[in-house]
């Protein structure tokens, strides 16, 4: 493989990393505010329930507490739509986390094969410079004179 098919393979699992990275905020801020729903609908339903309590305490006629008994059994409703829809975006949530897990394991080896490349080249690049460096030396030496001879 060639350092641009390399580098090309790493950038398009770098952006797909970063696009999963995204993907994966954008579901988390839908699960929270899927979590803030939720809280607010049961916050609401504790108040209404107790405005009940209050007007049967009071005394109320059986239209009026028929519509709350009614009000009250729509907000158990959607109370468990609410809880439902928390149980979906927390499994896209998972999915999204895995997916990114994925894409960055995915980065992680493009990146393992990159340094070991480097590593390589750098060891390579040393020893013909070392070669180099030896070829030199023995050049020089060959055309010292012999001082032996003289």
């Amino acid at each position: 493989m060639s350092h641009s098919q390399l580098d090309m393979l790493t950038g398009l699992a770098r952006d797909a990393r970063d696009k999963a990275g995204k993907l994966l905020a954008e579901e988390r801020q839908t699960q929270q505010q899927t979590e803030a729903q939720l809280q607010s609908l049961s916050r609401y339903r504790v108040e209404y329930a107790e405005r009940l309590q209050k007007a049967m305490r009071d005394g109320i006629d059986p239209a009026t507490m028929y519509n709350y008994q009614q009000f009250l059994a729509s907000l158990d409703a959607a109370l468990s739509r609410a809880r439902q829809a928390l149980v979906a975006q927390q499994k896209r949530v998972q999915q999204s986390q895995q997916h990114w897990q994925q894409e960055q394991r995915k980065l992680s080896s493009y990146d393992t094969l990159t340094s070991r490349r480097l590593s390589e080249e750098h060891r390579r690049q040393e020893r013909y410079e070392q070669k180099s460096s030896d070829d030199f030396v023995t050049n020089r030496l060959a055309r010292q004179p012999n001082d032996k001879a003289h």
